[in-house]
Formats: structure tokens, sequence, C-alpha cells
């Protein structure tokens, strides 16, 4: 198994940030199975003000090539990314078009 990390921001508005957090507590079985479907064992997002951090396990199957070419290919999960972008703000580091982006692990407890 392996882990990733994300970090995305919300738009700083409390009545978005809340339908954006009620929207993931019912979340398409659509979606669901996609990430299932794509090699993810679990998946979870925190928030901390309008900052996202999301925890992805992912078992030998999953590629990000894969990922990608699974979600332009399923309707629904285009249709869900772009309810989310309408909660959603680029991080300031990212590249146009770029949602989650990537965290680099610095430090592991032994």
């Amino acid at each position: 198994m392996t882990k990733y990390c994300y970090a995305l921001d919300l738009i700083d508005d409390d009545s978005l940030i809340e339908e954006y957090v009620a929207y993931h507590k019912s979340i398409w079985p659509e979606i669901t199975k996609s990430i299932k479907d794509a090699g993810i064992e679990d998946l979870e997002i925190y928030l901390v003000a309008n900052r996202l951090f999301m925890i992805m396990i992912v078992n030998e199957t999953f590629s990000f090539a894969k990922k990608t070419t699974m979600d332009e290919n399923n309707s629904k999960v285009q249709e869900w990314e772009t309810l989310m972008w309408t909660f959603q703000q680029a991080l300031p580091t990212a590249q146009k078009g770029e949602k989650w982006l990537l965290m680099k692990k610095i430090f592991q407890l032994d």
C-alpha cells in the first residue's frame, strides 16, 4: 500500500464551505465506485478554515495515469468535479488547471 497526501483550498466563504462539507456527507455512489475501481483503498479529507488535506491509500493496481483516464471517460465524475470546482480554489503555487496538489512528506516518526 502507498499513501499520498494532497492539499487544496476552498473559497473562503462559510456558506460555501458548509455546502461542500454537506456534499461529502452524501457523496454520490458513482464517485465512491470510481475511487475504489481506481485502486484507492482508503481516502480521507480533513478541513481547517478553508484548507483541505486529503490522505489517499492505494493498492498496487493504482496509477495516476489510470485514474486520469478513468475520470476523463466517466461523465458522472466529470459532473462531480465541475460541481466541486464551484467550491474549490487552487493553491497559490498551482499551475493553471491544477486542483489537488501532491504534498511532499518531510517527517515520519520512527
